[in-house]
């Protein structure tokens, strides 16, 4: 596939990616941030599993749709991605952070519904417990802490390394890596 035909797995792979950063970032501030604001102690943690369990289909749909878009545009990019210089490592880059991306979300999910099973145990916040919250819960929500923010930081990186990637595809940086490319098998050959 040219990258002239690319439109719809690129946003695929873009669309989905910004639901996936999104709508982590809205659920650590909005959702785990609410949840805190409930009066009573022993609501807090379903309120925000309630709402976490009515994004996730959204959210597994937008991390569907990345990963379909990435993996089209791997395909169709696949030459560019082998020869030219930078897009190789960025591409490695990209794929084990989406890996960890995968994996704090799906593990973020696992944490989630431990904690939604839980009924009504009192907490802090979402990802706050109380001095009172079981110990199980307690556990989950201090590890739900730190992945709420990482989900984002990991996701927001891809955006950046996609950014990165569009800029390989500029024609003045493809040329620039022709004449790289062609100066040092010049060389190699004045040298032989």
């Amino acid at each position: 596939m040219p990258s002239s035909n690319n439109t719809v797995i690129r946003s695929m792979h873009d669309v989905g990616l910004s639901a996936w950063f999104g709508g982590a970032l809205m659920g650590a501030i909005g959702v785990n941030g609410a949840a805190a604001e409930v009066d009573k102690p022993t609501e807090r943690a379903t309120i925000a599993s309630t709402g976490w369990a009515r994004w996730s289909p959204v959210a597994a749909g937008a991390i569907a749709t990345h990963l379909i878009g990435g993996a089209g545009l791997l395909i169709s990019q696949r030459r560019r991605v082998r020869s030219q210089p930078g897009a190789k490592a960025n591409t490695i880059a990209k794929t084990a952070i989406t890996g960890a991306a995968l994996a704090a979300t799906a593990y973020s999910g696992v944490l989630g519904a431990k904690i939604a099973a839980s009924g009504d145990v009192p907490v802090e916040g979402a990802t706050e417990p109380a001095p009172t919250t079981t110990p199980g819960v307690s556990s989950a929500q201090q590890q739900l802490r730190l992945l709420q923010w990482a989900i984002p930081l990991l996701t927001g990186a891809l955006i950046v390394l996609g950014a990165q990637q569009g800029e390989q595809q500029r024609p003045l940086h493809g040329l620039r890596s022709v004449a790289r490319t062609a100066g040092k098998r010049g060389l190699g050959l004045i040298q032989a």
